[in-house]
């Protein structure tokens, strides 16, 4: 297999040195993959909820807490991996990343208790950021400076398809058959990924300067803490949303149970469709994409309040909400520009920053219920988290410029 050094510094590269068209979209098919296997499991067990609590005999609420195991495996998984393993290959690392996340999905199918099935969930989240992170890291290398924020798209399309099919599918047969099917699935896509990346990633070389104390030097840098700050206040609004859409559609547009379904594919194609046209415009202009995502957010989950009782209106909305994942492709490269030679730790982080913003979100959103002012209410909280952003991206501009100036 042919040996290739990841250059420290994305876009870097000369032309002549990239390797060919077919080498390329075969690391991005293999690393898409892992996303694929990544977001379907993530998501699906939010639909596999009350099966889970059948099976340990606990309430449907107790078994939300391996959601929340998950997504505290990946906060803690991203910067601790990507500082650990800073001396290793990053090819080494995706591929041990993904062989983790394998077992523990299908070790979680195997789980004998509700404890030892939230721990498996914890652990299988810990390798979720820093995989995400360094598969950016490795599909930004390949290809010339003015495509990056492409070519880390195509890398996130595995968890927005997803969101699309993986999800929707894993989540029929798992009620269909046994929620266990779904981790096993689940697990079995992370082992297929596993092959892909051994067969078709290039070996890597690690760079002779890379260690612990470099890559925790990405926190000394105000711009990665901006940056992160920008993806986990900016955009809670659209989990804000999304996690009560199921409860929306039914209380206030009226919609049957049935019509669900329909409103998360509507929401999964406008996350792909987000993810197409946001990696495109961040080529053209990654300040110009996460400024104007900011304010695209807090038009539509506007909208989406004062709609939401119009069950047409609803559906327009929530794909319109899901386009706003075009910011995910510009945050991911803005975080390699602004990182220098700390990219491994600050581009796996901008997953734990994406999971704050679903925390954070969430409880926003829950708070706006309980206080009595409805469901459709999550789409102002949503609006009022990106126009709080705008503030944190404002400042990242504007230290832009006085560096700019500086130099």
């Amino acid at each position: 297999m042919t040996e290739i050094a990841i250059s420290d510094s994305i876009g870097t590269r000369p032309d002549d040195e990239l390797p060919s068209a077919t080498t390329v979209a075969l690391v991005q098919l293999a690393l898409a993959c892992g996303g694929f296997g990544i977001g379907t499991g993530e998501f699906a067990i939010m639909g596999l909820l009350p099966n889970v609590a059948d099976t340990f005999s606990v309430t449907t609420p107790q078994a939300g807490y391996v959601i929340s195991a998950y997504a505290l495996g990946v906060v803690v998984g991203a910067p601790v991996i990507a500082v650990l393993a800073a001396k290793m290959a990053r090819r080494t690392l995706l591929l041990t990343l993904m062989l983790v996340f394998a077992i523990g999905n299908i070790s979680s199918a195997m789980a004998p208790t509700f404890e030892a099935f939230t721990m498996l969930r914890f652990i299988t989240g810990l390798p979720h950021g820093a995989y995400f992170g360094v598969a950016a890291l490795v599909a930004a290398s390949m290809v010339p400076v003015h495509r990056r924020a492409r070519a880390v798209g195509r890398v996130m399309l595995g968890l927005t398809v997803a969101t699309l099919l993986g999800t929707p599918l894993t989540t029929f047969f798992g009620q269909s058959l046994d929620w266990q099917v779904a981790f096993l699935s689940v697990g079995v896509v992370g082992l297929l990924t596993v092959v892909l990346i051994w067969v078709y990633v290039p070996k890597d070389r690690v760079s002779e300067e890379a260690s612990f104390s470099r890559e925790l030097g990405a926190f000394r840098r105000p711009q990665v803490w901006l940056t992160l700050g920008i993806a986990a206040v900016g955009y809670g609004g659209m989990f804000a949303m999304f996690s009560y859409i199921a409860a929306t559609t039914t209380e206030v547009a009226m919609l049957p149970e049935t019509a669900v379904p329909i409103m998360l594919v509507l929401f999964g194609v406008g996350m792909n469709a987000g993810n197409f046209i946001g990696s495109w415009l961040a080529d053209k202009s990654l300040l110009g994409t996460i400024g104007g995502s900011l304010v695209y957010n807090i038009v539509v989950l506007t909208t989406f309040s004062l709609t939401a009782a119009n069950p047409y209106m609803l559906g327009l909305s929530v794909f319109l909400v899901g386009c706003g994942f075009a910011a995910g492709p510009a945050l991911q490269t803005r975080l390699m520009d602004v990182a220098a030679d700390a990219q491994t730790l600050a581009a796996a982080s901008n997953h734990s920053a994406f999971n704050i913003a679903n925390a954070i979100g969430a409880w926003l959103g829950g708070l706006v219920i309980a206080w009595g002012y409805g469901f459709a209410a999550t789409g102002y909280v949503g609006a009022a988290l990106s126009f709080l952003g705008l503030f944190v991206f404002a400042a990242s501009a504007r230290l832009e410029r006085r560096s700019t100036q500086m130099a």
